[in-house]
């Protein structure tokens, strides 16, 4: 992932769709995509990555690599690492000028892409997507949107919807951020970009009844942009805790002085327990805090390759050309 320099395929346009366990889906996708594509006149490439799949994904990938050998590569990995990583690796095989992901599930459209690609020829170097509806739970929106305010507040990066996956990079961003050594992300492209923008995306309902990628997909984007981006958070929590060490130091005094007057109180015990308790969560949310810094260490540091690839299969003949 180090590499400045991208494979020359001809395309001026790569789209890299992850798939998991999304059978149900993709014979629709097939059908709604490439008539989509084929419209834009202009040569491209679509890449699928199937992230470990255990339904017949990769069987119907096969199946549609067979009906359009020209303008389809598949890459079939050895298991499912996240989103993220399962997109870069289609961006290491991607050749294309102009690179669009995209979600296997339906609930975002592939009709977004002339979109796109319309906002990159008004100049913008990447163009992001947020969805007009939440068709996910309520439980899972009002995380992402309490997420999405809680990184504009830490990071001051204006995005309205990191974790959704209809986006248009250009290729200087894209190889920009191979060399950096991370993994595509929208949050990340957004600090890359020079003129970047978004435009809404209407997100219909979701084909397979229930989300593909856990909801820590959904908030993780935004985790990855305070830690990665901001040291607000580390300094936050240290105000916290010295503040908290201040609150509980004055409490035990307090108690004790208590105590010595009223004398023993059984209702005293109560209150030490809810100090304790509230001290333990916080020490708890510490912890955590400061893992998601070691994770990033620990994962530049190791040099694991995210996305074992099991099988590629690739264009025979190049790009497609536009249709007369």
């Amino acid at each position: 992932m180090n590499e400045t320099q991208h494979k020359t395929t001809g395309a001026e346009l790569s789209v890299v769709i992850p798939v998991s366990n999304q059978e149900a889906v993709l014979t629709k996708l097939f059908d709604r995509l490439y008539p989509v594509l084929d419209g834009l006149g202009i040569a491209y490439e679509v890449v699928f990555v199937d992230a470990g799949s255990r339904d017949r994904s990769a069987t119907l990938l096969r199946q549609q690599y067979k009906l359009r050998p020209d303008v389809t590569r598949v890459l079939l990995l050895r298991g499912n690492a996240g989103r993220p990583a399962a997109v870069m690796a289609g961006v290491e095989v991607s050749g294309g000028d102009r690179l669009v992901t995209l979600d296997a599930d339906p609930r975002h459209p592939p009709e977004a892409i002339p979109r796109l690609l319309a906002e990159m020829d008004r100049g913008h170097d990447y163009v992001g997507s947020f969805r007009r509806r939440y068709q996910d739970s309520r439980w899972r929106a009002l995380v992402s949107k309490a997420m999405n305010r809680l990184r504009e507040q830490v990071t001051r990066i204006r995005m309205t919807d990191p974790g959704c996956m209809p986006c248009a990079y250009d290729r200087a961003i894209v190889d920009a951020i191979r060399t950096a050594d991370e993994l595509l992300t929208p949050g990340l492209a957004y600090i890359y970009a020079a003129n970047p923008t978004e435009i809404g995306v209407e997100n219909t309902q979701q084909a397979t009844g229930k989300p593909k990628y856990p909801l820590y997909e959904s908030i993780h984007p935004n985790l990855d942009l305070m830690t990665g981006f901001s040291l607000i958070p580390l300094q936050l929590f240290s105000l916290a805790g010295i503040g908290i060490a201040l609150v509980s130091f004055v409490l035990a005094v307090l108690l004790a002085l208590r105590r010595l007057v009223i004398g023993p109180e059984a209702e005293g015990v109560f209150t030490l327990f809810s100090v304790l308790f509230f001290l333990a969560g916080m020490i708890l949310f510490g912890i955590g805090l400061v893992g998601e810094y070691v994770r990033r260490l620990c994962e530049q540091s190791r040099s694991r390759p995210n996305f074992p690839v099991r099988e590629h299969l690739h264009p025979r003949s190049g790009p497609a050309q536009p249709e007369v």
